[in-house]
């Protein structure tokens, strides 16, 4: 697995006239149809480079796997940061609405958490995510002792009655965090599979939004095999949650 920072910032973004609009998503008249298939094409193809390689991969190999000359490449996305911000929200809003699936789905906890992981480790997803959304997360003490602060934030929203239950969260998010809504609505979604998880005595207490999201990345390795890959992504993803079940004392 690859995970390197990049710099998340608004961008500008230009369109096929040379127009610009700003943030991660281009703001443009619709495409030709060359230009729409070039657009493709390299998205595409960074999919296929940053999971293999990081996003730490030059554009130049993004180029080069769309068949396309770095130029174009830039036309659409005017540096890397915007590129490989498209590249990790749309990855991002994959990965929420399975676990909406995994929620509206299954009935049982322990099968929509299982469902959700085994759904996106089989679409590698997990390779996609960025940075500070797979940063695995605090310790449970921590996060208690700085609930007053103002750059922290409890992931899911706990239910009023009762005292919140911090291992659900486990988790202090970043100020990369708290100016991306995509990843805060994923962390929302996937705090309601682990919470339910645990409140019915599934899941190791002890385990965390940002701990299931790191299985997601961590059981999609990138092998040169299809077939390979697959393998060994569902025996590690069955290891994987024999260690996150809870086990009677």
């Amino acid at each position: 697995m690859h995970i390197q920072d990049s710099h998340w910032q608004t961008a500008v973004v230009t369109d096929g006239d040379g127009r610009a609009g700003t943030g991660g998503t281009a703001r443009s008249a619709p495409l030709r149809v060359d230009a729409q298939r070039n657009l493709e094409h390299v998205l595409r193809a960074a999919r296929e480079v940053f999971g293999e390689l990081g996003y730490g991969a030059p554009m130049e190999d993004v180029a080069r796997r769309a068949r396309v000359g770095v130029g174009t490449v830039y036309r659409r996305f005017p540096s890397k940061d915007v590129l490989v911000r498209r590249i990790a929200e749309e990855e991002t809003s994959r990965l929420t609405d399975q676990a909406r699936t995994a929620l509206g789905q299954e009935e049982e906890p322990w099968s929509a958490l299982s469902r959700f992981l085994r759904t996106s480790v089989a679409s590698g997803a997990g390779r996609l995510l960025p940075p500070h959304v797979l940063r695995v997360g605090v310790d449970v003490e921590d996060v208690s002792a700085g609930l007053s602060g103002q750059d922290e934030v409890r992931v899911p929203q706990q239910r009023q009655a009762g005292a919140p239950d911090l291992r659900v969260i486990g988790h202090r998010l970043s100020p990369e965090e708290l100016d991306d809504p995509g990843a805060m609505e994923l962390l929302e979604v996937v705090g309601q599979l682990v919470e339910r998880a645990r409140a019915a005595g599934e899941l190791r207490g002890d385990v965390s939004v940002a701990d299931v999201l790191l299985v997601i990345a961590t059981a999609a390795p990138s092998l040169p095999d299809a077939a390979q890959q697959a393998a060994a992504s569902a025996r590690l993803l069955d290891i994987l949650l024999e260690g996150l079940r809870s086990r009677p004392v």
